[in-house]
């Protein structure tokens, strides 16, 4: 009777021991991500802060437009990303206007994003949802973050990009597109970070700063650099958004001109780095594409679609990930 009661109790001890190890494991993998850690973001002054309220600064990278680089928009690309580059975050561009983009075959384009959204999750990654257009398509935007709101709003990792970058349109107007998509998006999803862009491709936010949008919470303003064109009168206007409480969230950034080729000017590349960094602000660097351009990070189309060594990739590329890792 006695071994018996001791074997009883032996048997109890070792599922105990067992649920331990398995709660353990479980609050481990939990805790285990970026995301896990960070939780839901939100929006304290000019800073971007995690569900602790700490100020959070990501950085990551940007995939090329979907419609001419859909072979990265996989989950095999985006881990490789997490794990060898340590992104932390990632941006889905989905074109909108030219041929075979989002107007042309959204069916495309949507898989496209679902594909970068799940991968994304997947590996505990913060991921921009980027309309990636340069005109105005209100009904359009409408219906594609009402699709994305609806199947993804109860995901933290979700950041909501609503106009990437504006040409020849007014504040005025890019506002009252914005408070348009603002109010959709808000409608279904009420919490996750949304991105505003601003006329002049994203440098002109110093007209946002002097008329923002109000009645909403959790929304920032990108601003775009190219850092052989963009140089101090830029950071300047960025510095005067500041100081008029204007949350800022640099969604494309690179190292040459603005054309997206040239010579990478990395003396100004630096400053802007320090200043990044001096303002606790997040940044993506432009993209994940294999372009014959000094922007595009991948060598050419011989080059595979993750798993990269330092030979497929260009000098941005090499110099992006060397950032990135420290």
């Amino acid at each position: 009777m006695f071994s018996r009661i001791l074997y009883f109790i032996g048997a109890f001890c070792m599922l105990s021991f067992v649920t331990a190890c398995a709660e353990t494991q479980s609050t481990e993998n939990k805790i285990g991500t970026f995301v896990d850690k960070h939780g839901w973001l939100s929006v304290k002054g000019t800073s971007l802060v995690d569900e602790n309220g700490e100020i959070l600064v990501m950085k990551g990278v940007s995939l090329g437009w979907h419609n001419w680089w859909s072979q990265f928009y996989n989950e095999s690309t985006v881990t490789w990303l997490q794990n060898d580059w340590g992104c932390n975050l990632v941006r889905a561009a989905i074109g909108v206007e030219p041929n075979g983009a989002y107007i042309d075959n959204s069916v495309l384009a949507n898989n496209c994003l679902d594909n970068v959204i799940d991968a994304a999750i997947k590996n505990g990654m913060y991921v921009i949802i980027d309309w990636h257009s340069h005109n105005m398509r209100t009904e359009e935007a409408k219906a594609f973050f009402t699709r994305v709101a609806n199947k993804y709003k109860d995901y933290p990792n979700i950041i909501y990009e609503i106009f990437n970058e504006p040409e020849r349109i007014s504040w005025e107007e890019v506002k009252s597109y914005s408070e348009e998509l603002i109010k959709t998006i808000r409608a279904i999803d009420k919490k996750n970070i949304i991105l505003v862009g601003n006329p002049h491709w994203d440098q002109d936010i110093h007209l946002a700063a002097d008329n923002p949008i109000k009645g909403y919470d959790n929304i920032m303003y990108t601003l775009h650099f190219y850092a052989a064109t963009h140089k101090k009168d830029l950071r300047d206007r960025a510095d005067y958004a500041l100081k008029k409480g204007i949350p800022i969230f640099i969604s494309e950034c690179a190292g040459m001109e603005a054309t997206g080729d040239g010579t990478i000017d990395h003396q100004e590349w630096d400053t802007w780095v320090e200043w990044m960094a001096k303002n606790n602000i997040t940044w993506v660097a432009w993209s994940v594409s294999s372009k014959n351009e000094t922007c595009s990070m991948i060598k050419d189309n011989s080059s595979p679609i993750s798993n990269w060594t330092t030979n497929d990739l260009k000098e941005w590329g090499v110099l992006v990930k060397s950032l990135l890792k420290k």
